[in-house]
């Protein structure tokens, strides 16, 4: 007697899409973030997993029997995670990257705030575009974009299926090079900008050596770098949107490198 019409099959099938679900938003920004209670990441999992199980699903025989296979399929998802996990965190690091230079130049290199979400200590003109960035992404979807790449992960990629290509490894370097060339793009305006104020200094400092050019440069350094930084948003916004048009691409090349 079947009393509840229990079918192993449509259970093993919805563990498999939270198994997928839940390692891949544990390991990624703003949905895994430390400041997130561990409650809330489940209950979120599950929700998540309960709303896509209907639509995007995994056959429940693909659930192996063995212990071993199935913690090499954890592995294999895990591994999934991190990879998409990188893509997102290559623009914050860029623009930590350029905050620390801006930070540096402006004299804030001696100031410093511990990042609530990796617990670091960073650069507070770091920390204060890592905030802006972050609200940028999310007012662009950029959260959405992450969704659609794990939505794709479904039919590219299968339980247990994993693998490494080549071409993993090349489109990942190519895009952490982007890392530099994206902070330098970022602190380009402060950093010309406070260039041209130490040449001035320099040469008011050699025309009129009875002035304080030590005391004068740094309130001057700080107004002219809060200035540019101020006209830095627009740009900022446009980069970050770049970045999340082309997050799309990168996660469609990956899940194929690693399908």
């Amino acid at each position: 007697m079947d009393l509840f019409h229990f079918d192993p099959a449509t259970f093993f099938s919805f563990l498999l899409t939270l198994m997928r679900v839940s390692l891949v938003l544990f390991v990624m920004p703003f949905f895994g973030g430390q400041g997130i209670p561990t409650t809330i990441k489940g209950l979120l999992c599950l929700v998540l997993a309960l709303a896509l199980w209907p639509h995007l699903s995994f056959e429940g025989v693909l659930l192996p029997s063995s212990p071993w296979q199935i913690l090499l399929m954890l592995v294999g998802e895990i591994f999934i995670g991190l990879t998409l996990m990188l893509v997102v965190s290559f623009l914050f690091a860029a623009v930590q990257m350029g905050g620390q230079i801006m930070g540096f130049q402006m004299g804030f290199a001696m100031i410093n705030v511990v990042d609530p979400l990796t617990g670091t200590s960073v650069v507070i003109t770091s920390h204060f575009l890592y905030m802006t960035t972050l609200l940028v992404f999310l007012s662009l979807n950029g959260h959405l974009y992450i969704l659609q790449g794990l939505a794709e992960s479904f039919a590219l990629i299968q339980p247990g299926g994993l693998l490494i290509h080549p071409m993993l490894g090349t489109t990942m370097l190519k895009a952490a090079g982007s890392i530099f060339s994206l902070a330098i793009k970022i602190a380009a305006p402060v950093m010309g900008a406070i260039i041209l104020v130490d040449l001035a200094l320099a040469l008011v400092g050699r025309a009129a050596p009875q002035m304080h050019v030590l005391i004068l440069g740094f309130p001057l350094k700080i107004c002219t770098g809060f200035f540019f930084m101020g006209l830095l948003f627009v740009t900022l916004s446009r980069y970050v949107g770049r970045f999340i048009v082309d997050m799309s691409e990168t996660f469609h090349t990956l899940l194929q490198a690693m399908g």
